[in-house]
């Protein structure tokens, strides 16, 4: 099977929607010599608590999803739902902060289902493949997986490193697709009430 070349896996980067928003991302680097795992196999992989809160997350949409649809006297069961949904998000992001490493901490630049731009102080080569972990603290859910990095660009006194999502759960891509379009939603929010404040 041909591999895609760099100009390929920048078009796939560039396919999916990217919000600028600051997520803390730990980067691990691989050796030169390191396998990347199937996407089949990547659970495998995964810490262990990684597979839990994706597990949870999606028991948590199937169970909510048939309530939608119920009359308006379930109002109320909907919302004690909620508040019980709620009160696991806030476990299961306490439970992923603790896997969260100090030493190989990064901020994003931007993010979206095809990668994500990495701040950094230091560059990074072209090609260099990395273990990585998102936090997604507004949605209480974390990404592992797999990155390359496919450009190291100066940007005053940083460099913005994007990598590429080479080895990516399509529920796990799902999910950051989701939380980049419910971010937009919140900052045009935010920017229409600063807009009328002002008015």
């Amino acid at each position: 099977m041909e591999l895609p070349s760099l100009e390929q896996k920048r078009q796939q980067f560039d396919e999916f929607f990217r919000i600028k928003h600051p997520i803390k991302v730990n980067v691990r680097k691989l050796a030169a010599d390191f396998v990347l795992p199937a996407v089949e196999q990547l659970t495998e992989h995964m810490p262990y608590a990684f597979r839990i809160a994706s597990e949870m997350s999606a028991l948590e949409v199937a169970a909510l999803r048939p309530l939608r649809n119920l009359s308006e006297h379930a109002a109320d069961l909907v919302t004690f739902l909620n508040h019980q949904s709620r009160k696991i998000d806030l476990m299961m992001s306490y439970i992923l902060h603790e896997q969260m490493s100090q030493d190989e901490q990064y901020i994003s630049h931007a993010f979206g289902g095809g990668g994500v731009v990495l701040c950094s102080d230091h560059p990074i080569s072209e090609g260099q493949q990395c273990e990585l972990r998102l936090f997604l603290e507004e949605e209480a859910a974390a990404v592992f997986c797999y990155g390359e990095v496919i450009a190291c660009e100066q940007v005053a006194d940083q460099y913005h490193i994007s990598l590429f999502f080479n080895r990516l759960r399509e529920e796990d891509q799902e999910l950051l697709v989701r939380a980049s379009l419910h971010l937009q939603t919140m900052q045009l929010r935010k920017r229409a009430k600063q807009r009328s404040d002002s008015e």
